[in-house]
Parts: structure tokens; sequence; C-alpha cells
């Protein structure tokens, strides 16, 4: 009765504006590990986990401590003032980046990643003498403010209201699976570096002044993996190519790891997988667990000094609170003591193990691929290549019904969608889960796309 009137009330008070009604809303009171809990106590294996924000596990012990200590001693402090994890987070992430890359640089923190990639955009257009055409993937993702929605590639997120500045470019990611039939993943990626390259072979392909040696576009912003667009992964060889154009044309590269950085690739940032060094790198989500909006970037020092982003160059009121910096600052010391690289590879393994599996008993199960703990199924019909999202609909609905059962016990599944054609699972499980509950993740998935395709 409780849940009813709530969400009685839900549809009279609340906006509609956000994502809950994608699907059927869904009430939780608890979580706890890879589990949200219903008002009856039913168990929800997450496999989405907050997309990717709460990547150490629902109501993580250590980080909650340290919440809790942070609350009983400094909760806030204006943000003109400073505190002393914001410094120590600041520094440990540069620091990272310098030992990786062999650059300095410094950390802007904000409040989540599409003001981050805002700040972002200020700091390219200045560095860029007031340029503000950017290049992007099509299938690509950053945000839904108005800047950051210019540079994401649905047109649905900006039918509504205009533009704020230019619409990028978009040009489209190396998606083997949809692309063009006969080449193996590397040619592909190499012919996806030759097709954006020609943009720049006269004046007349539009991008570019060979008198002036400029181009008309300041830089590309890319996802090394994409999000929202379904978990793609390109080809190893792609962004050493992409890197080598902009690289000769003087295109900054900018990086979003808002989803993927953090170990959910089994590396901080799941850049360093395709040996190429970003000029910009833009961070959020997991680096509080989900438990406080705490989001950020890396720049160049010569992007982003005081003498070129001097104070007031932007400003957030709950920017780098040190509810939040205290939580990234004991994220990153728990990343540095435990070798997270070989335990997500490990896990995302038994994991693409148990999709291939699936996808032998399955055949409406398209593409399957991972990198690390991110990982993607791409529904279809029976011919394993048509999209099917009225499939892949019925399966999140079942799932989030709570009426699935293993050994006895009532349970639901939370799954993520994506891709193009919204046809694709986007699996971002904890990367804490255990092997029981990856192959619980199985056991899961079996039932409930058997009883998808019954309808």
């Amino acid at each position: 009765m409780r849940e009813a009137a709530l969400l009685a009330d839900e549809a009279r008070y609340c906006s509609f504006g956000d994502t809950v009604h994608y699907s059927d809303p869904k009430i939780f009171t608890r979580c706890e590990g890879s589990y949200l809990y219903d008002g009856e106590g039913t168990p929800f294996l997450d496999l989405q986990m907050w997309y990717s924000a709460v990547s150490f596990g629902y109501a993580n012990p250590r980080l909650n401590a340290v919440l809790k200590q942070q609350i009983d001693t400094l909760p806030q402090v204006a943000s003109q003032y400073l505190h002393p994890s914001k410094i120590e987070l600041a520094k440990m992430i540069a620091e990272d980046a310098k030992k990786k890359w062999g650059l300095d640089g410094r950390i802007h923190f904000n409040v989540g990643g599409s003001q981050s990639v805002d700040d972002s955009l200020k700091l390219v257009r200045n560095a860029k003498g007031g340029k503000s055409l950017m290049f992007a993937f099509e299938g690509g993702y950053h945000g839904r403010t108005l800047g950051a929605s210019a540079i994401t590639s649905s047109y649905r997120y900006r039918r509504r209201y205009g533009h704020f500045g230019d619409r990028a470019h978009f040009i489209p990611f190396p998606y083997h699976f949809r692309g063009p039939k006969g080449m193996s993943k590397e040619e592909y990626g190499e012919y996806c570096v030759q097709q954006f390259e020609r943009l720049f072979e006269s004046e007349y392909n539009g991008v570019w002044d060979p008198k002036a040696e400029q181009s008309e576009f300041a830089a590309f912003y890319v996802e090394p993996i994409q999000g929202t667009g379904g978990y793609v992964i390109p080809p190893p060889n792609f962004f050493k190519g992409l890197k080598r154009v902009l690289d000769q044309y003087g295109i900054l590269l900018v990086v979003d790891e808002i989803q993927m950085g953090f170990y959910r690739t089994g590396k901080l940032w799941s850049i360093e997988h395709f040996g190429v060094t970003p000029d910009v790198l833009i961070f959020g989500k997991a680096l509080t667990n989900g438990m406080n909006p705490l989001a950020g970037l890396w720049a160049r020092e010569e992007l982003i000094n005081p003498q070129v982003f001097p104070p007031g160059s932007t400003h957030s009121t709950f920017a780098s609170t040190p509810l939040g910096t205290v939580l990234g600052l004991e994220t990153m010391r728990m990343l540095a003591e435990t070798d997270y690289e070989s335990m997500v590879m490990r896990k995302g393994e038994l994991f693409l193990a148990g999709l291939l599996d699936l996808q032998k008993r399955h055949p409406e199960i398209g593409d399957v691929d991972g990198l690390g703990l991110a990982l993607r199924a791409e529904m279809c019909e029976a011919d394993g290549f048509t999209p099917n999202k009225r499939l892949l609909d019925r399966m999140v609905d079942i799932g989030l019904a709570g009426g699935l059962e293993h050994k006895g016990k009532r349970m639901g599944l939370v799954l993520d969608v994506g891709g193009y054609y919204k046809n694709v699972i986007t699996f971002a499980p904890s990367l804490h889960i255990s092997e029981e509950e990856i192959e619980l993740s199985m056991a899961l998935l079996d039932q409930l796309i058997t009883l998808a395709k019954r309808g």
C-alpha cells in the first residue's frame, strides 16, 4: 500500500524529465554489495551499478566509514576556501598522470560529469583562440547540459532547446559488429582513421586551411569505450592512428572517462589500453562510489596553469566539498593498495565466458564483447544481427518486476539499456562482484531471456 501511495504521489508531484520513466518506476529501500532491495525485501542483483557510479559495491564499508567520519569533522566549507583532501586528491591524480604520460598537469573539480565537460570546453576554446567547433563520435555521450549536449550525438537531447554554441561534427565510431563486412577489426580500425584523415586532404574537404595551416576544429571529444552508445570497444590500433592525425593538425584530444574510469576496464583510465596520451581527461561517477556528486578534469599544464585559466574562470558552489574529496581520496588509496587490474580482468574473463555460453543457447544474442568489467550483449532477432529493442525492453521489465527464481528464492535483476538501437545490455557490475554472483548473473539472464522470448 505504501509503495502504491508513493508512486501515485510521484506521478503527481515529480518531474518526468529525468530517466526514471524509461521503464515502469521502481522504488528501492535498501542496498548492499551487488544488491538493491525493494520494500518487500526482494533482492535485485544489479548488473549496471548506477551506470558504473557504484563500482565498489553498495554500502562499501571502507568508503562509508570515511564519509561518516568526515560528517563529524568538516562536513562542509565554502568553495572559495581550502581543505586538505581537495589538495591531496588533486595531487594524487596529477602525479599518476605524470608517471604514466610524463606530463605536468592540474586538476579542476566540479559537481558532475556534464559540468566538468562544460569546464573542459572552456579550457579548449581558451587554448584555441575561442574556436567553438569540436569533433565527436556518433554514438558518443558526454552529458545533457547545454554545452555537453552539443557534443553528444543524440539530437533528441537538443531538439527542444536549440544550441548553445556550435554543434559538434560527428564522426563514425569504429563499431566493427555493424561496420562493413569483410574486414578484420584491425583493418576496420585503420579504415576509420583513413576516412577521418581524408577530411584534411584539401581545403575543400571543409575542416582545414592548408595556406594558414589551421583547422577550424579545436578538439576531438572521445569515449575510449562508448558508454550509452552500447559499450562499443574499438579496434586496438584505432586511437593511435587517430592521435597521429590530431597531432599533425593541431587538434586536442579530450578523453571522457566519466563512465569507464577507475578500473571499470581493468585500468585506472580506459585510454591506457590504447597507448595514447590525452590533452584533457574528464572523470567522475565512481570517484566517490556514487555517494557524493564530484567530478573533475585533468589537463596539461599549458592548458590550465593560472596564467591561462585564472581564478574565477568557472565556479560551482558545491564543487569539491570535503565529503566528496575525502571519499575520492580514499577511493584512490584503495585502488593503490589492491591489484584491481588483475582482479577486474580475471572477473571480466569469467563474465565474458558466461555471456558467450549464453550466446550459444540463445541465437538472439548477437555481438558479445568486453574489456574488464565493461561488457555488452547485443539483443537481436533470431538472425543474430537485426536489432531487437522489444525483446530487451521485455527483459528489463521482467527483471524489475522481481519475479525471477533461483534455488526457490524470489529475485530481480537490474539491467541497463544502451546502444544505437537501444538493443544492447551494457553490463557494469560491481568490481567486487564474486564468482558466485557472476554464476548467478548467468542463471538469471538465461531465465530472463527465456521468459522474454515467450512474450
